[in-house]
């Protein structure tokens, strides 16, 4: 079964968004990580590839006119499955 493996590239100094925006997608892996006992494999599975394509695409997804509506609106949905900006909101915490 593959499993999500991120990207170990250097960090490009032509695409800083693009790596501003991986970063940012690897916060929700290492989050969906640490719920996984509470997804089924197949959910984990499945955003482990969209997260992959995702992360495989960014170079060619930052350099879009509508980059940061488009990037902004995939973070979100994935926000949904993880909950990442409850955990780093600090209006959250108790």
């Amino acid at each position: 079964m593959p499993r999500f493996v991120p990207d170990s590239r250097p960090i490009s100094a032509q695409h800083p968004i693009a790596e501003f925006y991986r970063e940012e997608f690897l916060k929700h892996h290492r989050c969906l990580q640490q719920q996984r006992a509470y997804y089924s494999e197949s959910a984990i599975t499945d955003v482990e590839a969209a997260l992959s394509r995702i992360m495989s695409q960014l170079e060619q997804l930052s350099t879009k006119d509508n980059a940061p509506q488009l990037v902004s609106s995939l973070l979100k949905k994935f926000d949904v499955v993880t909950g990442l900006s409850a955990w780093s909101d600090p209006k959250q915490s108790h």
